[in-house]
């Protein structure tokens, strides 16, 4: 075979093997000039600026424009150090700190919002334009400072839709994000159905809506972007020149200018929800403090480790200005999270949680249920509620719903052991809400001065449409209807020397289903008669302080409880429930049920403690 033959066949085989790639792969990516504008954000700059160089775009193909003023914080210093380390690494930079410049005129707060400084942060986002025009860039990234940029693919998702102008829906706090779906006759917000959907990833995609703001990509190349402007007065000029009524007569307010000359140039705006591209910040209110803004940030934080895993980590020379808060025990004795040893993702991801929130919780090991056995069961003196199954499945407990009993169980008897007056119990599956801590020492001083109390649910599944009247003299109470789940309750010494009197272990159900009959709201009357005391006093908070990460059917979700071995039961003719042999059943034997170390079950309380 002569060479000539040779050298075709190997650009015959080069050329195939280019035909089957994506264009995308040998296509530079777009140019992107991302304006970045930046007021007293020094407590959020080590992740913003963290975030956006951990985006996976090549740098090479970004330009920065960035301007701070009107600071009395750390932002300039921080800015400083970020392009010191940093700047290089992108195609050019362009920057101006204007450290002297302290406040706007007519301005009392720097969360306050005069007219001069409309029209100072107008001016800078229309000279921002004019320099992506100037440098040919294919796409101008307007962000805000306010924005954290989690997703590593922002930037190559955004810019592959190809879209004249599209923003990344952001999470916050709430329900509030970076666009609307619904714009009033004056210009303001509309709430509507779909903005629900959207946000919540109902629907998912890419979809036009009439406003996009804080985090905002324009694509340059586009027929009419020359007739974007953030300035009211160039947007009324433009409607003059096209002959179009009725004239702007609304607000001169950066965002709204934006999208009314993005409709009125015939350029429809979308908010992309295709991934989880980050979290935002809400603005704050002119009588508003730094400290809202830094609540904000820990809201966020807890919001990161239960959709993320954790915080995602900041650039090296930030690393020493990272800050978490003080921990605190909510002004209980202890806080309690039970855990399973064979559970350990789930035991760290909640330490994290603890760390952001600042919670100081101990690690309660849990029982596993399959390390019980039938045999060791019957040592312990375990016996079940004759003609017991459960209501939603009809079949009996299961080897998992009796280690999450046993291990309710022995915290309340660590109580009494150790007489703590109040403690407050979590499972290992659960995500705060925001402001936790401050609205838990709430809830805590309202039932404290508004009655003597036993146990406080935190967290709970309503199970029937009942009346639960609001506690008296409290704003956040309601006496507890009939509830599942045991996610987080505040329980008193005396309410677990109630619970401990019934002496549970001699009739043994969910746990779930033996508090609400202590309280005496369970539907089942059969089930309430066999425990003769039914005089717990038992509150639940209102709103819910706490939610399960996942629900059943969603992905992620586990349950130990649930999913694991059902015993069987036969009952004896003197009514006694036992457990039954099955020879299909396989229980680990060598595994003992171990109990916490200061602790052991089946040990007689006094008899003062039992009359309770």
């Amino acid at each position: 075979m002569n060479k000539q033959v040779i050298f075709g066949l190997l650009l015959a085989c080069i050329l195939v093997c280019i035909s089957g790639q994506d264009e995308e792969d040998y296509q530079e990516s777009p140019t992107v000039l991302i304006a970045l504008l930046v007021r007293n954000k020094a407590h959020i700059l080590p992740m913003f600026l963290s975030y956006l160089e951990q985006q996976d775009y090549p740098k090479e193909r970004i330009s920065i424009w960035l301007r701070c003023d009107h600071s009395n914080d750390d932002s300039i210093e921080l800015l400083r150090q970020w392009l010191d380390n940093s700047g290089d690494l992108y195609h050019s930079v362009s920057y101006e700190f204007k450290p002297e410049e302290q406040s706007f005129v007519n301005e009392t707060s720097p969360y306050e919002w005069p007219a001069s400084r409309f029209k100072h942060l107008i001016a800078l986002k229309e000279e921002a334009f004019q320099y992506g025009r100037d440098i040919w860039a294919d796409y101008v990234f307007f962000l805000d400072a306010d924005v954290l940029l989690t997703s590593k693919d922002s930037l190559k998702v955004l810019t592959r839709l190809q879209l004249p102008i599209v923003a990344p829906m952001l999470i916050s706090e709430s329900l509030y994000s970076n666009f609307w779906c619904g714009m009033t006759e004056d210009y303001y917000y509309r709430r509507t159905d779909e903005y629900k959907e959207i946000y919540h990833v109902k629907k998912q995609g890419s979809f036009p809506v009439p406003m996009v703001h804080t985090a905002v990509l324009v694509n340059m190349n586009h027929r009419a972007v020359r007739n974007l402007t953030f300035d009211r007065n160039k947007l009324v000029e433009m409607q003059k020149s096209r002959q179009q009524e009725p004239l702007y007569d609304g607000p001169a307010d950066d965002i709204i200018v934006f999208a009314i000359s993005a409709n009125s140039s015939g350029i429809p705006l979308h908010i992309c929800n295709d991934i989880t591209f980050g979290y935002i910040l809400q603005p704050l209110e002119p009588g508003d403090t730094l400290d809202h803004d830094v609540q904000q940030l820990v809201n966020l934080k807890s919001i990161m480790v239960n959709e993320l895993g954790a915080v995602p980590p900041l650039l090296e020379y930030y690393k020493h200005l990272e800050k978490k808060p003080d921990k605190s025990k909510l002004s209980l004795d202890r806080i309690f999270m039970i855990n399973l040893k064979r559970r350990p993702e789930r035991r760290e991801k909640m330490e994290r949680l603890f760390d952001e929130i600042g919670l100081e919780a101990e690690h309660f090991p849990a029982v596993d249920g399959k390390e019980l056995s039938t045999e060791r069961l019957l040592e312990m003196g375990v016996r079940f509620l004759p003609g017991y199954e459960d209501p939603y499945h009809h079949r009996a407990m299961t080897m998992g719903e009796i280690g999450c009993f046993l291990s309710h169980y022995s915290i309340w008897v660590l109580m009494v052991r150790k007489q703590l007056k109040e403690v407050l119990i979590l499972e290992d599956d659960i995500r705060f809400e925001p402001y936790f801590r401050q609205n838990a020492v709430r809830i805590l001083n309202q039932a404290r001065n508004a009655a003597q109390y036993d146990l406080i649910y935190f967290g709970r599944k309503r199970l029937k449409d009942e009346s639960e009247p609001a506690v008296e003299n409290a704003d956040n109470l309601v006496h507890a209807g009939y509830s599942y789940w045991t996610l987080g309750y505040v329980i008193s010494l005396q309410g677990a020397l109630k619970l401990l009197a019934a002496k549970p272990l001699d009739k043994l159900i969910p746990v779930d289903e033996f508090l609400p009959l202590m309280f005496d709201r369970h539907p089942n009357k059969t089930w309430s008669e066999a425990f003769r005391k039914r005089n717990l006093v038992a509150f639940s908070a209102s709103p819910l302080l706490l939610y399960p990460i996942y629900y059943t059917g969603e992905s992620g979700y586990i349950s130990d409880t649930e999913d694991s071995q059902q015993i069987s039961v036969e009952t004896s003719e003197e009514g006694e429930a036992r457990l039954k042999s099955d020879r299909e059943q396989v229980f680990d034997h060598e595994q003992e049920f171990k109990l916490h170390p200061e602790l052991k079950l089946g040990e007689s309380l006094s008899k003062s403690h039992q009359e309770l």
